[in-house]
């Protein structure tokens, strides 16, 4: 008897019309994926309930990454969740921003010739953790191993291995390292 679960079979995920996946992929039948074609994601991923993935340009997942429940991931340009990241749960990362200065009308109904809206890729490198409830906004390089705590608002680059927290967003202490050993010794 075939156990049914709340993660799409490999048949189904063969239809789902995914740019790229790799094995050992779990996708929530309860997320919702937008233009799949532009869609790349690695091994050893799973994406949970309730998370919308709606892709522009392309929306890159590296391997051995979880996105939580209630992730948004939102744009026109280029998303891109290297290896080993985690993105917690309400988490919301937008490659695209309406123009909030008066000067612009805004939202995807009015035609483009009145709106003023950013596009700007967003790069999380490896080890990079979103605690729950933050925002990252268009334009933002997370750098590698860098942990930004939950409900922060991310509007400008981050270095790495250092832990943020806030809105605005401050820098806190330096992160250990040492998942640099362990991810060598997972790779083995």
């Amino acid at each position: 008897m075939k156990r049914e679960t709340s993660f799409y079979s490999e048949e189904e995920l063969s239809v789902l019309g995914l740019k790229s996946y790799g094995n050992d992929v779990f996708i929530s039948r309860y997320s919702r994926i937008y233009n799949p074609q532009n869609v790349s994601i690695g091994n050893h991923v799973r994406i949970d309930d309730f998370s919308i993935i709606s892709a522009g340009k392309s929306i890159e997942i590296g391997n051995y990454v979880h996105i939580a429940c209630y992730v948004s991931l939102i744009g026109n340009e280029k998303i891109v969740i290297s290896d080993f990241c985690g993105v917690s749960g309400r988490v919301s990362i937008y490659s695209s921003s309406d123009d909030y200065s008066g000067n612009a009308m805004s939202n995807p109904m009015v035609p483009d010739i009145y709106t003023n809206v950013q596009n700007s890729p967003v790069i999380l490198e490896k080890h990079v953790i979103i605690g729950c409830g933050s925002v990252i906004l268009p334009g933002v390089v997370i750098k590698e191993g860098a942990a930004i705590g939950a409900l922060s608002v991310v509007v400008s680059n981050c270095k790495a291995n250092t832990i943020y927290s806030g809105n605005p967003l401050k820098a806190i202490i330096p992160r250990a390292q040492k998942y640099k050993e362990l991810e060598k010794n997972l790779l083995k």
